[in-house]
């Protein structure tokens, strides 16, 4: 039985649990090497992700590792550069959605009553409504006001548009899960004895949300947040089929495979266009999950 020290704080015991969950190292391991591995190689690569050429569909060698696609670009350099804005729609996307969902639900099951029922209420119409086209009127509804605006203030109303508008509709339509969770175990938590003592002694809410709810809630929100960045990036892959997500000369892991399922015919498949892309989202949605899980054990003051 290990008994770690009294002395070490919460950071520092969450950390020691951590790094003895051999999965989750792992995870985080592989995830390090990927982000470290899209950001280094197209530095050193011969091929820039937009330069077109002869080879079209070749066959993964030791000239192009993964292959070319239609036009002939090198598939590993555009993995990479799409890898970089999956993860950064993902993540963003998802902390967008944490922040939304963590304070709505903790802030309805704390409270409770009337104002409980009513913020419930509201996400139970957004619920009703299909996610991908709430946020595809959401999307449409927001880019070009967008648009028009950094054109009246002489910006530039470029790609980073885009990124911005998915960010946004994706993190908008992802918080209703995240905010019912929350709500179900902050219901479960203000009854505790700890919660009493802390209003006993004259403490605000505002004061028990942050020190007390929030922080014992934290490992099922990094639980679902791990799945909620693969899920966006699945929302986006869908999105670019129907012109509102990344769409070419951009590139995400979610454009590249629809990319590839736009090439399938009778006649030949070219695999490599499908599964490396494929590949790198499971791969990443595992390591992500098992990360996920690791956090929350870590952090979990139940199994200390």
């Amino acid at each position: 039985m290990n008994v770690e020290p009294s002395s070490q704080s919460p950071r520092q015991r969450a950390w020691r649990r951590f790094k003895r969950n051999r999965p989750a190292v792992a995870g985080a391991l592989f995830l390090a090497l990927t982000i470290a591995f899209v950001l280094l190689y197209p530095l050193f690569s011969p091929y820039p992700p937009e330069q077109v050429s002869d080879s079209q569909f070749a066959r993964p060698s030791l000239q192009h590792w993964m292959g070319t696609d239609v036009h002939g670009r090198d598939l590993l350099v555009r993995l990479c550069y799409g890898a970089r804005i999956s993860l950064v729609v993902g993540v963003v996307g998802a902390l967008i959605s944490l922040v939304i969902g963590v304070l709505w639900g903790a802030i309805a099951g704390y409270v409770g009553g009337r104002l409980d029922a009513v913020m419930m209420r509201f996400v139970d119409v957004l619920y009703s409504m299909p996610s991908i086209i709430f946020a595809i009127v959401l999307m449409s509804a927001v880019e070009p006001p967008a648009e028009r605006w950094l054109a009246h203030l002489g910006l530039p109303a470029d790609r980073s548009v885009r990124l911005i508008v998915l960010f946004a509709g994706l993190g908008a339509v992802s918080w209703l899960t995240m905010a019912r969770i929350v709500r179900g175990q902050v219901l479960s938590l203000r009854t505790r004895a700890f919660v009493d003592a802390s209003r006993a002694l004259g403490a605000g809410t505002g004061h028990i949300l942050r020190r007390h709810i929030i922080p014992n809630v934290l490992g099922v929100v990094i639980v679902y947040l791990t799945l909620t960045v693969p899920g966006i990036i699945l929302y986006e892959s869908f999105l670019s089929f129907l012109g509102l997500g990344i769409q070419p000369p951009m590139a995400s892991w979610g454009s590249l495979i629809a990319e590839g399922v736009g090439q399938i015919n009778p006649i030949r498949i070219y695999w490599w266009l499908i599964a490396f892309p494929a590949g790198f989202l499971v791969l990443t949605l595992l390591a992500l999950n098992y990360v996920g899980d690791g956090l929350r054990d870590a952090w979990d003051v139940r199994g200390a």
